[in-house]
């Protein structure tokens, strides 16, 4: 009986052994790494913005009085030198006819004074008298003129309405606005610009223009003009965009989805998916010689797209974890998979 019972006792022996044994085993858990290094970042922003007229002119009247004629409202397409409002000339006329007979007298009284003159029958005194009045009554007709010209307000451009602020029959005074003219044959995109975008795009960058209102086209642009100066509230500047060719059916005051890709110097940079944070600050998991992971604190910079720029902790070359946290600390061995290096560009 003792020695059919001997195998058994050995028997549970070892099995209590094994299971005293498998806590000191430690198993290595997979994660995926990524290799820390310099190199530009290449951020594929989009950017929202408008379409914006470059020429948009308001238009005023120089003379007052009623107005007579005003047949263009908003939307009307007009050529240029079309007459867009007429302001009652009636008077003006009136005064510039008396102001024509002033000077075709004056210079009947020239003509009269200078042959006296040769004859010394009239003084220069008489003769300089007569000389400035006849230039006086030229200059009024030349100033009635010029004044019933600007009751006829012309269009400066080819163009299309876009505000009519008066009616025919309204009495008004100098400079109202009356009219607000565009010419849609060319248009410009205005788009502000984070400060830290900003600096890494320069003149003659090419663009792509998606406009809501005409579907999901791109249209091909390039940057115009930058605007010198940063808004403190907002830390954003400006930028102007020019299309190569303006798309039809594009108008003022669309929206628009502007893609710009933007390079910047080198940068030591890892995923943002490696950065860890806790009270502390941030880390990340930094894999050691003998495949465990180590904590190590880091100080980042700019985020561009879904990489991250590392200014301080960890150095090129260095191997860091992206994925497979759960359970990590520091000296626990991990078996790192899909190793590869940080991507040069992002897109966002």
């Amino acid at each position: 009986m003792r020695n059919s019972l001997l195998p058994l006792l050995l028997l549970l022996a070892a099995c209590d052994q094994t299971k005293q044994a498998s806590p000191r085993q430690q198993t290595a858990t997979p994660v995926e790494v990524a290799t820390v290094s310099r190199s530009p970042l290449i951020a594929h922003r989009i950017l929202t913005g408008s379409l914006q007229a470059v020429s948009t002119v308001r238009i005023f009247n120089e003379e007052e009085g009623r107005i007579v004629n005003l047949p263009y409202y908003q939307g009307d397409t007009v050529e240029k030198d079309a007459i867009l409002a007429s302001i009652d000339d009636r008077l003006i006329q009136a005064e510039l006819k008396k102001a024509e007979a002033n000077l075709k007298q004056a210079k009947v009284d020239v003509k009269r004074i200078n042959s006296l003159y040769r004859k010394k029958l009239a003084s220069e005194d008489e003769l300089a008298r007569t000389q400035t009045t006849f230039e006086t009554a030229s200059a009024e007709v030349s100033l009635l003129k010029t004044r019933l010209g600007h009751t006829q307000i012309k269009a400066p451009f080819s163009g299309i309405i876009s505000e009519r602020l008066k009616e025919t029959g309204d009495v008004v005074p100098v400079h109202s606005h009356i009219l607000t003219i565009f010419d849609p044959a060319e248009i410009k995109i205005t788009v502000p610009v984070s400060e830290l975008l900003l600096s890494n795009i320069n003149i003659g960058d090419t663009v792509e223009v998606r406009i809501d209102a005409l579907g999901e086209e791109q249209f091909p642009a390039t940057v115009k003009r930058i605007f010198p100066t940063i808004d403190p509230q907002t830390r954003k500047g400006h930028m102007e965009i020019q299309f190569a060719t303006i798309p039809a059916g594009a108008r003022p005051g669309q929206l628009c989805r502007v893609t710009v890709n933007t390079q910047t110097t080198p940068r030591r940079n890892v995923p943002f998916a490696a950065i860890r944070h806790d009270n502390q600050g941030e880390y990340v998991y930094r894999l050691t010689a003998d495949k465990s992971v180590e904590t190590v604190r880091v100080q980042t910079g700019i985020l561009l797209g879904n990489q991250m720029e590392i200014l301080e902790g960890i150095e090129v070359n260095d191997r860091v974890v992206v994925k497979g946290f759960i359970g990590l600390r520091d000296g626990k061995k991990v078996t790192p998979v899909n190793i590869k290096p940080v991507p040069a560009s992002s897109t966002e």
